[in-house]
């Protein structure tokens, strides 16, 4: 909730005006679990939050552990339910910790909808969207939340297909009666969603991540079904609007395949892509999928495709893959297989 909706719980249930922001300190700055822990309230407002509202906290269901250090963790959640009925909907949260840095990845929906050819969360199918709460208790709740140092939305889920709610978290971390985090410790990925990128771009100053993964418009239509509807060449004259030199970010994502996408003439086509636009590109290896006949690249080219586009002044990174032991990796998240167990037991 905002501190404009905490007012409107405290005046209903007749308790000073000042309460509400001393709920958003304990939620937001002090992370309480319970209402219980809200000491500066007296007792009896405490009584009355407790009987209508509670935290909303909801613990993880289950965590696995890489021989990296990367952590999955299964989360249930609640879901939009003007989208969804079913009450067996779990997402999939990673944990990254690198040095001095520690990166969650978020998921903003149960599956879904642009079934990218080499993506397992696609092939799950969409079930239905992330409320707010679902979102921000993936990082509310996480046992490492106090050593985090960045977010990024690059889990289950297109980000620009659940907009309302990926805003609303935004602002409650940036805010300064929020988490009071810098925008420059959050990105938002997207495959690059008419009106709605522009909606994000507009309204929100966090980093923006978009998945390329071919610069050429045929094959991306045949990798990205979204490419159809707001090709990648459109999503670039989009970002070029945009002031990326100071601190705010704009990336893209580069899954590389193996004598498909990965030569210096796909090379020459990203910089040309890419001229004048201040960017960086993300270089991934392909984490192979069932039913996804695709060839992952390999070191060398990788290097090569590195290389040449920092030549031609395009800042350019071979993304390190961490967690694939426990399918945590790029691409390699779903639920369906919990979802479908949960219902034969219900």
């Amino acid at each position: 909730m905002t501190p404009t909706e905490l007012k409107s719980v405290v005046s209903e249930l007749g308790m000073p005006a000042f309460t509400a922001k001393q709920i958003a300190q304990w939620l937001y700055v002090k992370h309480v679990r319970n209402i219980d822990e809200m000491t500066n309230l007296s007792k009896p407002n405490r009584e009355r939050l407790v009987e209508e509202y509670e935290v909303g906290l909801m613990e993880p269901a289950d965590c696995q552990r890489s021989k990296d250090g990367t952590v999955k963790y299964l989360f249930p959640v609640c879901c939009d339910r003007v989208t969804t009925n079913n009450n067996n909907l779990f997402v999939e949260t990673v944990y990254i910790p690198d040095g001095d840095r520690a990166t969650v990845c978020v998921s903003c929906q149960v599956g879904c909808k642009m079934n990218c050819l080499f993506c397992q969360t696609g092939k799950q199918g969409w079930q239905g969207n992330l409320t707010a709460a679902d979102i921000l208790n993936q990082i509310y709740a996480l046992p490492e939340s106090e050593s985090l140092t960045n977010i990024v939305f690059m889990g289950q889920g297109e980000p620009m297909d659940n907009l309302d709610a990926v805003l609303r978290v935004c602002e409650i971390m940036t805010a300064d009666w929020g988490y009071q985090w810098s925008p420059k410790r959050i990105t938002v990925s997207s495959v690059g969603i008419r009106g709605k990128l522009k909606r994000f771009l507009d309204e929100s100053d966090c980093h923006v991540a978009i998945s390329m993964h071919s610069p050429i418009h045929e094959q991306r239509q045949q990798l990205m079904p979204a490419e159809k509807a707001m090709p990648i060449a459109e999503t670039v004259e989009l970002l070029k609007g945009y002031d990326f030199t100071h601190q705010r970010r704009c990336s893209f994502e580069y899954i590389c395949f193996g004598g498909l996408n990965d030569s210096p003439v796909y090379g020459r086509e990203i910089a040309k892509l890419l001229n004048g636009l201040e960017c960086r590109v993300n270089l991934i290896r392909f984490h192979e999928i069932p039913d996804a006949h695709l060839p992952s690249s390999d070191e060398k080219r990788m290097e090569v495709l590195r290389d040449y586009l920092t030549h031609h002044g395009i800042m350019t990174t071979i993304r390190a893959s961490r967690g694939q032991d426990i399918l945590a990796a790029c691409g390699l998240l779903s639920t369906a297989k919990i979802q479908e167990n949960n219902k034969e037991i219900t």
